[in-house]
């Protein structure tokens, strides 16, 4: 079934600029991570998220995703994701994510955002797409935030996903840019991968309830 999913992000990335997991058309650069491609990543159970990635000396950046159904908190590895972190800090320095809507989500996978407005309106991304990136530190656990893509790996703008699998999503470890973990907000990330979805169009798997990013701003 994941692997499937991950399949369809691809082909929704396609379609859209950039969608997670299973990147839906119409999203902001064509990113998508997909429920068929995981790698082999550690597991995080339903604790604090927060696995793989080195720390530093100097201190991490984190944004807090404030959504309808309650905060999460992420922290960012720009030292071993610089590129990733880099495009996602600037769509989020620039407001881009307000009033987004969190398009997809799959139970024990992920939840995908950043490329919808209400009604699934497509909101394109306004950078470059990036040049994918992985590391071998920061893994699709628990709580990991990674990027979507289309089919070609080089392809990430604005859609992210966040793995909702108390086991992790090993299988798009080197597949995927996971570029963060979250360190606050287990509850909201459960409440919203628990939601009722349905098919709207061409899309699978969107909420039936719209699940507001109300922002995404810097802690």
């Amino acid at each position: 079934m994941k692997w499937w999913f991950l399949g369809l992000l691809v082909l929704v990335v396609g379609c859209t600029d950039d969608e997670v997991p299973a990147d839906d058309d119409g999203g902001s650069g064509g990113n998508t991570a997909s429920s068929s491609s995981t790698g082999a990543g550690g597991t995080g159970t339903g604790g604090m998220a927060g696995t793989g990635g080195s720390g530093g000396a100097t201190s991490k950046p984190r944004v807090r995703i404030s959504t309808s159904m309650g905060d999460m908190v992420i922290e960012l590895e720009p030292d071993l994701m610089p590129i990733t972190t880099s495009n996602f800090l600037a769509y989020v320095d620039d407001g881009f994510y307000s009033n987004t809507i969190i398009h997809r989500v799959i139970p024990d996978f992920v939840i995908q955002g950043g490329g919808f407005t209400s009604g699934l309106t497509s909101k394109p991304a306004t950078r470059p797409a990036i040049q994918l990136e992985t590391s071998a530190e920061v893994l699709h656990d628990y709580g990991a935030i990674s990027m979507a893509r289309t089919n070609d790996p080089n392809s990430a703008t604005t859609q992210f996903f966040v793995v909702n699998s108390p086991t992790g999503a090993s299988s798009l470890d080197g597949q995927y840019a996971a570029f963060g973990h979250m360190i606050e907000g287990n509850a909201a990330l459960d409440a919203i991968s628990a939601v009722m979805t349905g098919t709207q169009g061409q899309f699978e798997d969107v909420p039936v309830q719209e699940v507001v990013v109300t922002s995404i701003t810097r802690e």
